[in-house]
């Protein structure tokens, strides 16, 4: 059986719009223009203070990112499923791969207290054992390999039968990190970082995984 570790925004859930309008909210909190919605999603993936950090600009004092931070937490918390959907396929291959015996946890860096109740409003609560947020081992984030480390110290499943599954760069490295394999998603928020950072291999759907791991158990 396989440990199957998931990434989340861009990954399984399309949640750019929410985190796009989020971020452009709290730089009108600042009373600062909007950002295009693409400029928005390259900062993503890095946890909320680094998103706002960027979204405001290196050289934001910290004072000024703090409270802009305290505010994205609020209205993201509340806003977050405005427009989130899991993408096409999912929830089925999900299912499928829980069926068949395999393990599946979430490692992100969005704050924990959201991808799990993300997951369960998606309907995904009870597909995994684990979800592991931003904070869930502060200060360390991905791509500190400190989470998959965790996973493989809880389900005792071999590095070998382990595969981070992600949109970016901070996923492969992740996975380099902890010495395991890298999958790929190309329908996700950052595929480009993948020249610098290429995945072992990558999918074009998430029914793509579920065939995967069924011809390597064969």
């Amino acid at each position: 059986m396989y440990l199957l570790i998931f990434d989340l925004d861009g990954t399984l859930v399309d949640s750019k719009q929410d985190l796009i309008d989020s971020v452009n909210a709290t730089r009108g909190f600042m009373n600062m223009a909007p950002l295009p919605g693409p400029v928005v999603a390259r900062y993503v993936g890095r946890g909320a203070m680094a998103l706002i950090q960027s979204a405001l600009g290196e050289s934001a004092p910290v004072a000024d990112v703090q409270k802009a931070h305290a505010f994205f937490i609020q209205y993201y918390g509340e806003h977050m499923l405005d427009k989130t959907v899991l993408y096409d396929g999912v929830h089925e291959a999900l299912d499928a791969l829980r069926e068949r015996g395999h393990t599946l946890a979430v490692l992100t860096n969005k704050p924990v207290r959201f991808s799990e109740r993300m997951m369960e409003r998606l309907g995904l609560g009870k597909h995994f054992v684990r979800i592991y947020g931003g904070n869930s081992f502060e200060p360390k984030k991905k791509p500190d390999p400190v989470g998959i480390h965790a996973l493989l110290s809880e389900t005792g499943l071999p590095k070998q039968r382990t595969i981070m599954v992600g949109d970016s760069s901070v996923d492969i490295r992740t996975a380099r990190n902890a010495s395991v394999r890298a999958c790929g998603v190309t329908w996700g928020f950052q595929p480009e970082t993948f020249v610098a950072e290429p995945p072992d291999f990558t999918i074009d759907h998430m029914r793509q995984l579920h065939e995967r791991i069924l011809m390597e158990t064969r």
